[in-house]
């Protein structure tokens, strides 16, 4: 099997997620090719501050498989995890992170708590930073852009 970037459908899920309004970040879970899951921020329409795009993503997948565990499976996002969504990851025993653009305000793998660097992180995925990272990073800086206007 060769690899195939699923950046651009996670793209495509933070660019409907700034069509409701909110951040634009897009999450993606893909096993052995096939996508599980897609999912874009949700928080401000479901009034859930744990409706971030990761964390739908992963919940629609291990419906999907019937399962808490995603072992073998990847998650693909525009924006550097947080620190609950990081903890998520490693709970749902991701393979691997390819996430986009860094978030130096709020990210919790290369940023903040680098929670995949405590010993208390029961499982840590590969991480594969920076894909497609300026196009991730202006589709947010553009959003705030607009409504700081």
């Amino acid at each position: 099997m060769s690899f195939r970037s699923h950046m651009p459908l996670a793209l495509e899920e933070a660019r409907a997620a700034a069509d409701r309004g909110e951040v634009p970040v897009g999450a993606v879970v893909v096993k052995d090719g096939k996508v599980l899951a897609a999912a874009g921020n949700r928080t401000l329409e479901l009034h859930d501050p744990t409706a971030h795009a990761e964390m739908l993503a992963i919940r629609a997948a291990c419906a999907a498989l019937g399962s808490e565990r995603l072992t073998g499976c990847d998650l693909w996002v525009t924006l550097e995890p947080c620190p609950s969504c990081a903890g998520a990851i490693s709970a749902a025993r991701l393979a691997r992170l390819y996430y986009g653009a860094p978030d130096p305000k709020s990210g919790g793998v290369a940023q903040g708590p680098r929670i995949f660097d405590h010993p208390q992180a029961h499982h840590v995925p590969e991480i594969y930073a920076g894909i497609e990272e300026e196009a991730c990073a202006a589709l947010l800086k553009d959003f705030f852009a607009t409504r700081r206007a």
